[in-house]
């Protein structure tokens, strides 16, 4: 299968309740505002792809990766406070990977460009923080803390300036990196 075929046959099914009962709502793209699908949601199936599940409307606040895979109270694994409000199908990328984080906001600082998994700034690079960067090839996961712990942000290719812009709140910094690998799918 190839992966714009993978792209393109991508679901994960929404339930209202948990262990996959009550109503349900299936996505195979994005959804900046899943209210008017569903009334809350406490349980998924992703039966292809990978998914970035957010708690607030379009695509904003907290961030879950969700890959293949039922998740029948999935809420309170991740500990969300409050229920999904979107949701992004995340592409397959077969290709090279390749990001330059920055230490400062809109560039600044330090830059070092990464083309694998960077599990602590701070050791590989001598670098504190993350606070902007410039995703050039493939698909990222940023966390907060270092070893792939924390809040997570899902960066695809483009620059990102400011991460406080992006619904993320004040002090968004970033001390590992992931690539969003076809072994997820």
């Amino acid at each position: 299968m190839s992966a714009t075929d993978m792209n393109m046959n991508s679901r994960i099914v929404f339930y209202e309740d948990r262990n996959f009962q009550g109503r349900s709502w299936e996505c195979s793209g994005e959804c900046a505002d899943m209210s008017s699908y569903l009334s809350r949601c406490h349980s998924c199936r992703v039966e292809r792809g990978c998914f970035m599940v957010y708690d607030r409307t379009n695509f904003m606040g907290n961030q879950y990766f969700m890959r293949r895979g039922e998740y029948s109270d999935y809420m309170s694994m991740m500990g969300m406070s409050d229920c999904i409000r979107s949701c992004r199908m995340i592409p397959m990328h077969r290709g090279s990977y390749r990001m330059r984080i920055y230490e400062r906001e809109n560039f600044g600082g330090q830059m070092h460009e990464l083309m694998d998994d960077c599990d602590h700034t701070m050791d590989r690079y001598r670098m504190n923080s993350c606070m902007s960067c410039n995703v050039m090839d493939g698909h990222w996961l940023m966390y907060e803390q270092p070893h792939y712990r924390g809040r997570m942000m899902y960066m695809r290719p483009g620059e990102y300036r400011n991460f406080m812009n992006m619904g993320f709140g004040g002090g968004s910094r970033f001390m590992s990196m992931r690539r969003i690998m076809d072994s997820y799918y």
